[in-house]
C-alpha cells in the first residue's frame, strides 16, 4: 500500500516549503540511526522520512505527487499523456465500444491504449503488478550533521553513518562553511531491483568556537591584553589555524584596536587565504583592592581631557 508522504512528515498537504523542511529536520534528527542504534523500526521510519522529503522538498516532484500520487514519480512517467488519458477516460472513451475505454478513439493515436506510452518501456500494469523494467537507482537521502569549528576550518576525516547504516569515513574539505552540502555518491538507499545505490547529501552545520568567529574566509579573535601591555606595547602569542604566531601590540593601544594578520584566515582550494583580525581587549583586575583603586586614580589624573568629552547623538 502506498504511504501518504505528507502524513509521514506530519504536515498538511497545504504546508509550505519551510514547514516541510522544518518537519523533516526534526524527524530526521530524532530517528537518526546514531540516536537509535539497533532500532530497526526507527531506521525504517528514518528511511521513509528521507524518501518523503526527497519528493515533497522538490517542487517538481511534489507537483507530480499531488496530481498523480506515487505513480507520477515512476521513471519514464509522462504527465501530459496521463492527463490526456484521464480526460479521455472521463468521457467514456468516445469513439470506442460502450463501456470499454481501450477500444479505439484514444488520444494517443492507434486502436488501443498502450500503457507504455504513459510509463515508458518500464510501464505499470493497471490490472496487476509492475511491468518489468531495468534496474532503478536507489533512493537519494539528505542528512544534517554538525561538525567542530576547527574541523570545518582545517578539514579532515570524520566517521558517519550512511543511509544503509554502515560506518563511512568522510573527508571534510578545508574551509567547509555553515550550510554547505557534501554529496557522497553511492551512500544513499539501496536499489530495489539490483541497480546502483542512491546518494547521500550531507548538510554541514558548524558548531561555534569558544574564542574565534568566522566571516567568509576571514577569522576574528578577541585577544585579552593587560593595561601595561596596552600602554607600553608588547609581543604576544596568538593561536591560528596552523599554530601560534607572535604579534606586536603597539604602545598606547586602545581597547578595541584591530590588528589584521594577512593570510592567517580560512584556506579553501581555488581561493586566496582569508585574514585573521585580532581585536585587543584591555582587561582590568576584577577583585577589590584599595591599593589598586589608588593606583588607578593616579593613572586617571594623567588624562588630558574627560574620556567621554564630545560624545553626543
Amino acid at each position: 500500500m502506498a504511504q501518504d508522504l505528507y502524513g509521514l512528515l506530519g504536515v498538511p498537504k497545504t504546508a509550505d516549503a519551510d514547514t516541510i523542511k522544518k518537519a523533516y529536520r526534526r524527524l530526521a534528527k530524532d530517528l537518526h540511526p546514531d540516536k537509535n542504534p539497533g532500532n530497526a523500526q526507527a531506521e525504517a521510519k528514518f528511511k521513509a522520512v528521507n524518501r518523503a522529503f526527497d519528493t515533497l522538498g522538490d517542487p517538481q516532484k511534489r507537483k507530480l505527487y499531488d496530481e498523480f500520487g506515487e505513480e507520477g514519480l515512476r521513471e519514464g512517467f509522462d504527465p501530459e499523456k496521463a492527463r490526456a488519458y484521464a480526460q479521455w477516460q472521463s468521457r467514456g472513451g468516445r469513439g470506442g465500444a460502450a463501456g470499454n475505454p481501450f477500444a479505439g478513439g484514444n488520444p494517443f493515436g492507434g486502436g488501443a491504449v498502450n500503457l507504455e506510452d504513459l510509463f515508458g518501456a518500464g510501464g505499470h500494469d493497471f490490472f496487476g503488478g509492475a511491468r518489468r523494467r531495468g534496474p532503478a537507482k536507489g533512493q537519494d537521502y539528505e542528512q544534517e550533521v554538525t561538525i567542530d569549528f576547527t574541523l570545518a576550518v582545517r578539514g579532515g576525516q570524520v566517521e558517519m553513518r550512511s543511509a544503509q547504516g554502515a560506518s563511512v569515513q568522510v573527508r571534510i574539505p578545508p574551509g567547509a562553511a555553515e550550510g554547505s552540502r557534501l554529496r557522497l555518491a553511492g551512500q544513499g538507499g539501496p536499489s530495489p531491483n539490483g541497480g546502483p545505490p542512491g546518494d547521500l547529501t550531507l548538510v554541514i552545520h558548524v558548531a561555534p568556537h569558544k574564542h574565534f568567529t568566522r566571516e567568509g574566509h576571514d577569522l576574528k579573535l578577541d585577544l585579552p591584553v593587560t593595561p601595561l601591555e596596552a600602554y607600553e606595547g608588547a609581543k604576544v602569542k596568538v593561536p591560528t589555524v596552523d599554530g601560534h604566531i607572535t604579534v606586536k601590540i603597539p604602545p598606547r593601544t586602545q581597547s578595541g584596536t584591530v590588528l589584521r594578520v594577512r593570510g592567517k584566515g580560512v584556506v579553501r582550494k581555488g581561493h586566496e587565504p582569508g585574514d585573521l583580525y585580532v581585536r585587543f581587549v584591555v582587561q582590568v583586575p576584577t577583585h577589590e583592592s584599595a591599593e589598586l583603586a589608588d593606583l588607578l586614580a593616579r593613572v586617571e589624573s594623567h588624562f588630558e581631557a574627560p574620556v567621554r568629552d564630545g560624545i553626543s547623538f
